[in-house]
Protein backbone atom coordinates (compact mmCIF):
# COMPACT_ATOMS: atom_id res chain seq x y z
CA UNK A 1 0.00 0.00 0.00
CA UNK A 2 1.38 3.51 -0.81
CA UNK A 3 1.17 6.10 1.45
CA UNK A 4 2.13 10.06 1.05
CA UNK A 5 4.36 11.07 3.39
CA UNK A 6 4.48 14.94 4.21
CA UNK A 7 7.85 16.56 6.05
CA UNK A 8 7.01 19.15 8.86
CA UNK A 9 8.72 21.69 7.10
CA UNK A 10 6.28 21.18 4.03
CA UNK A 11 3.06 20.98 6.68
CA UNK A 12 4.52 24.63 8.34
CA UNK A 13 4.54 26.19 5.08
CA UNK A 14 1.06 24.77 4.37
CA UNK A 15 0.17 26.16 7.64
CA UNK A 16 2.38 29.63 6.79
CA UNK A 17 0.59 29.62 3.58
CA UNK A 18 -3.37 31.10 4.22
CA UNK A 19 -1.22 34.25 6.47
CA UNK A 20 1.03 35.39 3.06
CA UNK A 21 -2.26 34.96 1.62
CA UNK A 22 -4.25 37.43 4.17
CA UNK A 23 -1.48 39.60 4.40
CA UNK A 24 -1.53 39.78 0.68
CA UNK A 25 -4.67 41.25 0.45
CA UNK A 26 -4.29 43.94 3.46
CA UNK A 27 -1.72 44.96 1.89
CA UNK A 28 -3.02 45.37 -1.68
CA UNK A 29 -6.60 47.20 -0.58
CA UNK A 30 -4.68 49.06 1.95
CA UNK A 31 -1.93 50.35 -0.78
CA UNK A 32 -5.56 50.89 -3.15
CA UNK A 33 -6.94 53.09 -0.23
CA UNK A 34 -3.38 55.21 -0.39
CA UNK A 35 -3.89 55.46 -3.97
CA UNK A 36 -6.90 56.55 -3.44
CA UNK A 37 -6.17 59.16 -1.50
CA UNK A 38 -2.87 60.28 -2.98
CA UNK A 39 -4.33 63.49 -4.69
CA UNK A 40 -3.41 65.69 -1.80
CA UNK A 41 -0.16 64.66 0.65
CA UNK A 42 -1.06 65.72 4.16
CA UNK A 43 -0.33 63.61 7.43
CA UNK A 44 -2.48 60.98 7.04
CA UNK A 45 -1.17 59.95 3.68
CA UNK A 46 2.61 60.35 5.33
CA UNK A 47 1.18 57.87 8.05
CA UNK A 48 -0.75 55.33 5.56
CA UNK A 49 2.66 54.81 3.57
CA UNK A 50 4.01 54.46 6.66
CA UNK A 51 1.58 51.61 7.46
CA UNK A 52 1.75 50.42 3.80
CA UNK A 53 5.42 49.98 4.29
CA UNK A 54 4.95 48.23 7.96
CA UNK A 55 2.49 45.44 6.14
CA UNK A 56 4.53 44.72 3.19
CA UNK A 57 7.27 44.04 5.63
CA UNK A 58 6.86 42.62 8.61
CA UNK A 59 4.91 39.17 7.57
CA UNK A 60 8.02 38.63 5.92
CA UNK A 61 9.66 37.35 9.77
CA UNK A 62 5.85 35.25 10.62
CA UNK A 63 6.94 32.68 8.12
CA UNK A 64 8.66 29.27 9.78
CA UNK A 65 12.29 29.46 8.75
CA UNK A 66 12.96 26.37 6.92
CA UNK A 67 10.98 27.62 4.33
CA UNK A 68 11.38 31.39 4.66
CA UNK A 69 12.34 33.15 1.02
CA UNK A 70 15.07 35.53 0.70
CA UNK A 71 14.52 38.95 1.78
CA UNK A 72 15.24 40.66 -1.81
CA UNK A 73 12.53 38.47 -3.21
CA UNK A 74 9.82 39.26 -0.25
CA UNK A 75 10.02 43.08 -0.40
CA UNK A 76 10.53 42.32 -4.23
CA UNK A 77 7.10 41.05 -4.46
CA UNK A 78 5.39 43.15 -2.37
CA UNK A 79 6.67 46.26 -3.63
CA UNK A 80 4.88 44.96 -6.96
CA UNK A 81 1.89 44.18 -5.46
CA UNK A 82 1.65 47.61 -3.35
CA UNK A 83 2.20 49.18 -6.74
CA UNK A 84 -0.26 47.72 -8.32
CA UNK A 85 -2.66 48.48 -5.26
CA UNK A 86 -1.69 51.92 -5.69
CA UNK A 87 -2.05 52.01 -9.78
CA UNK A 88 -5.84 50.46 -9.22
CA UNK A 89 -6.35 53.16 -6.53
CA UNK A 90 -5.54 56.14 -8.65
CA UNK A 91 -7.25 54.76 -10.95
CA UNK A 92 -10.13 54.23 -9.00
CA UNK A 93 -10.19 57.77 -7.31
CA UNK A 94 -10.03 59.19 -10.77
CA UNK A 95 -12.93 57.56 -12.15
CA UNK A 96 -14.90 58.48 -8.88
CA UNK A 97 -17.79 60.80 -9.78
CA UNK A 98 -17.02 60.23 -13.57
CA UNK A 99 -17.36 56.49 -14.28
CA UNK A 100 -18.57 55.20 -10.54
CA UNK A 101 -20.83 57.18 -8.03
CA UNK A 102 -19.81 59.01 -5.66
CA UNK A 103 -21.77 56.75 -3.21
CA UNK A 104 -18.84 54.53 -3.86
CA UNK A 105 -15.94 56.27 -3.20
CA UNK A 106 -14.81 54.46 0.25
CA UNK A 107 -15.38 51.33 -1.31
CA UNK A 108 -11.63 50.93 -1.18
CA UNK A 109 -11.59 51.11 2.12
CA UNK A 110 -14.67 48.98 2.64
CA UNK A 111 -12.92 45.99 1.14
CA UNK A 112 -9.54 46.95 3.58
CA UNK A 113 -11.54 46.43 6.58
CA UNK A 114 -13.16 43.12 5.17
CA UNK A 115 -10.00 41.74 4.58
CA UNK A 116 -8.32 43.10 7.62
CA UNK A 117 -11.04 41.55 9.94
CA UNK A 118 -11.13 38.17 7.50
CA UNK A 119 -6.95 38.28 8.68
CA UNK A 120 -7.40 38.63 11.95
CA UNK A 121 -10.09 36.07 12.29
CA UNK A 122 -7.78 33.36 10.60
CA UNK A 123 -4.80 34.26 12.94
CA UNK A 124 -6.98 34.13 16.38
CA UNK A 125 -7.60 30.52 14.48
CA UNK A 126 -4.02 29.48 14.02
CA UNK A 127 -3.46 30.38 17.91
CA UNK A 128 -6.70 28.66 18.92
CA UNK A 129 -6.84 25.41 17.31
CA UNK A 130 -7.06 22.79 19.24
CA UNK A 131 -3.45 20.58 18.35
CA UNK A 132 -3.36 16.76 19.39
CA UNK A 133 -0.48 16.10 22.05
CA UNK A 134 3.17 14.69 20.65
Amino acid sequence: MNTIEISRSRAEYAQNRPQMLDTTFVLFFLAMEFGRGLDRFSLDAALMLTTLATVAVLPFYLIADGERPSILSWIGGRSVIAGLGVLVGVAFGRAVGVMIPDSLRFFPMTLLILAAMICCLNQFYGLLRIRPAK
